[in-house]
This record gives C-alpha cells, structure tokens and sequence, in this order.
C-alpha cells in the first residue's frame, strides 16, 4: 500500500468516525417517537423493497464459492422473502420495547435534601465488525439507534452487496423521519486496514463489538484502544442427568444441535451420565446421525454408538458450527460441571433433569452467560428473552452479559438536583 494510500484511508475512517461521533450526540437526546417512526417506517419499506435486496443478495450469493464460504456460510448470508420479512418483523419489535435512555435506574434524596439519581445513558459511538450476515446489519443499527448510539457498520465483504441495499433504505427513512446524518455509516471498502484504522480511533468511538469467528474477535482485542464486547466461540453443551425424561432428552439434545448448526447457540457437545448412556445414548445417536451429524466420542461413547469416532482432546474444545457433536459419557453431575467450565466457552450451556437438586446445582456452579434446565441452548437469544434484536451475545463480565439488547447498549451517569447546598 502507498504512502497516499495509506492517507486516504486513514482520512476516510477519521471522517467516518467523526461524523459518527457527532450522531451520537444528536440520538442522545432524540425523542422515542421519532426513533419509533424510523422503525415502523424502515420495516414497511424495506418489506417494498424486497426485489431489490433480493437482487443484491443475489450477487453476493454468486461471489460465494469465490470466498470459499463453508455451507453454514451461505446459509447464514442468504436471503429470502421470508427472512426479510422477518427481519422488517424485528424492526417492530423493537418498537413495542421500552426506550431505555433517561431511564432512573436507582435514587433518591439525602439527608442534606439533594436529589442524587442514576440515570441510563448512551454509550455514544459503536463500531461493529461483523461476518456474513446481512440480517445483522439490520438489527445493529435498530437497535443502536433506538438506544441513542450511533454505529459503524463494518460487514464483510462477503455480504457487501446485501448490507450496502438494506442500509440504503435506512438512510433514506431516516433522512424524512429525523435520523441524524451519521447515525448510521457502513464502510464502504472492504480493505482490512480499515478496521485497524477504526480501532486506533478512541477519542471518536466509545465501544468496539466484534461478532464473527474467533479470528476476527482476536484481531479486534488485540489492537483496539477502546473496550470490546465480545464473545470468543460458541462451545454450548447440553449434559443429560441420570434422572430424566428420556423423550424430554432426546427432543433438547437434537434441537440443541440440529435446529440450526451454523450459529453460536448451537450445542457442541453431548455430556450423558453413564447410569442412563447404555439405555438412551444409541437413542440420541440415532436421532442425530439421521441428520448427518457426525459423532466423535470418548471410548465409553465408542464402546456405545457403532458409527462414532474417538475425539481428540481438541474436540472438547472445538465450535464445529456444522454437523459434528463432541459426546463423552460422565460418571456424574460433578464430573459435567467440571468438563463445562474447563473446556466450554461460557455462552450456554444446559441440564436436562428431573432432580432439583441436580438442576440447582448445575445453575450455581456452571460459569457461562446462559445456563438452560430442560431448555434448548438454542434460546439463548436477544428475541427469545424478550430483549428484541441483539448485537451479540457476550461471554465476557464486563460491560455487559449474555444477549446485549437496548438496555446493554447504554451505560448511567449521577443527575444530583440541589437547592444550593454547599459542603462544609
């Protein structure tokens, strides 16, 4: 890259920010009607738009094998009538949810009549880098902006055409509702400096949301200078207890598994207690090799099911985001939870019981944003949980946990309303 190269980008990435920046200051203080209005009139007109999203969908579809897009790939990148659809429903949604800018969080009045209270605010400039999904560059910037924060759309290449036709129609909605100009930007080249660029840029963005394979989100963590929410990998597990409904079991693992295998809520690996592996395991393993998932099990697992093949340590550790399950075969509930935390990736996990105790216990000593009892990880999900569309489902402690949503979105600042108290 040449020395006026390298200017010109940077340039591009600083006026992008900056422009942000300045939205973001605007969206704090927008009023929810007209936050509303954008949505209700965003979902109407991208549902009459769908030909032409369809049309551009299109063209990323055909550049596919040239990005050498695995099948969950393209799965993820395609779009239809029906998933458009489901995406202007999203943007509904989100209107019905309470804005939670200028919510009273807690407060109230000391001794010395001052009136402190704890109010939510926005975070202010989002820069989110995402991978082949042209639904989430919808949902980021709804429900960034209904949270008052201006975002930078960085998608990849591979949905360029997809994300560039839908962000089209936001803008020009916002334009007549009273978006502010920046509130949403998508980076237009797909030069990979340009996220570091981005990321060099603290005094112009407040937070940096990486979604995509793990790659990307340790690129992200490494060079940027501000704070990142994020999750690593999506290692879910589901671990069957010795007291247990056996169809109950059956129904969860497969879901869990097979409802959809390419996202990060999908289980990785199948944890059965040895007191019901002989009886039910070859069950579930039926159900789930019927589906062309591919069983890679420890010896007891092996001495078991017929057609699976001995895991390698790296199994236990892996996000196969496709056809293949890890299964190791417990001695018990202890022995699970141990296996969870050492090799799971603390997205979500679940129990599948009919014991209490065992249930409780599972939910107290299992370190992950999400734990499930008698419940597909498939749930874990901003819609699922009520919160609307979500940016990300964060594995970390801080700033936010689980499926970030309007309220993980902004942070709170002290209002103190005095009568001209002094301190002595």
């Amino acid at each position: 890259m040449t020395t006026a190269t390298q200017q010109d980008l940077h340039a591009y990435c600083l006026e992008t920010a900056q422009r942000a920046k300045r939205a973001s200051r605007q969206l704090a203080t927008l009023p929810t009607e007209v936050k509303n209005a954008w949505l209700l009139q965003s979902a109407d007109e991208l549902m009459g738009s769908t030909d032409s999203i369809l049309a551009a969908n299109a063209l990323d579809l055909e550049a596919a094998p040239g990005f050498g897009l695995s099948d969950a790939s393209v799965d993820r990148l395609r779009l239809d009538e029906s998933r458009i659809a489901t995406i202007a429903g999203g943007l509904r949604e989100i209107v019905a949810l309470q804005d939670p800018v200028g919510e009273t969080i807690e407060g109230g009045v000391r001794p010395n009549g001052l009136e402190v209270r704890k109010i939510r605010v926005p975070l202010g400039t989002v820069f989110f880098i995402y991978e082949s999904r042209p639904n989430v560059t919808v949902d980021a910037a709804a429900i960034c902006v209904k949270s008052g924060n201006s975002v930078i759309l960085r998608g990849g290449k591979e949905a360029m055409h997809s994300s560039a036709a839908m962000v089209e129609v936001l803008l020009r909605v916002g334009e007549r509702t009273g978006i502010p100009p920046g509130a949403i930007e998508l980076v237009e080249t797909t030069d990979r400096a340009a996220v570091g660029r981005f990321l060099a840029l603290p005094e112009w963005i407040d937070v940096a949301i990486p979604r995509g394979g793990k790659g990307l989100i340790e690129r992200v963590v490494t060079e940027a200078r501000m704070p990142v929410i994020k999750h690593f990998d999506g290692n879910c597990h589901v671990y069957v207890d010795a007291d247990v409904d056996e169809q109950m079991a059956t129904s969860i693992v497969v879901n869990s598994k097979c409802q959809r295998m390419g996202v990060c809520n999908a289980c990785e690996s199948l944890l059965i207690h040895r007191a019901v592996a002989t009886k039910l395991l070859p069950r579930i393993a039926a159900e789930l090799t019927s589906r062309g998932v591919e069983i890679r099990g420890d010896a007891r697992t092996c001495e078991q099911v017929a057609d699976a093949v001995t895991a390698s340590e790296e199994d236990w550790k892996t996000e196969y985001l496709g056809p293949t399950i890890s299964v190791k075969i417990v001695d018990d509930l202890s022995q699970a939870v141990d296996h969870i935390n050492t090799y799971g990736s603390h997205h979500t996990d679940a129990i599948v019981t009919n014991a209490l105790d065992a249930a409780n216990r599972f939910l107290a000593e299992v370190d992950s944003s999400a734990v499930m009892v008698n419940a597909s990880t498939r749930f874990n999900d901003g819609g699922q949980f009520g919160l609307g569309a979500e940016i990300g489902i964060s594995t970390d402690r801080f700033h936010a946990r689980g499926p970030c949503g309007l309220k993980e979105l902004t942070t709170y600042k002290y209002v103190v309303m005095g009568c001209g108290q002094v301190l002595n």
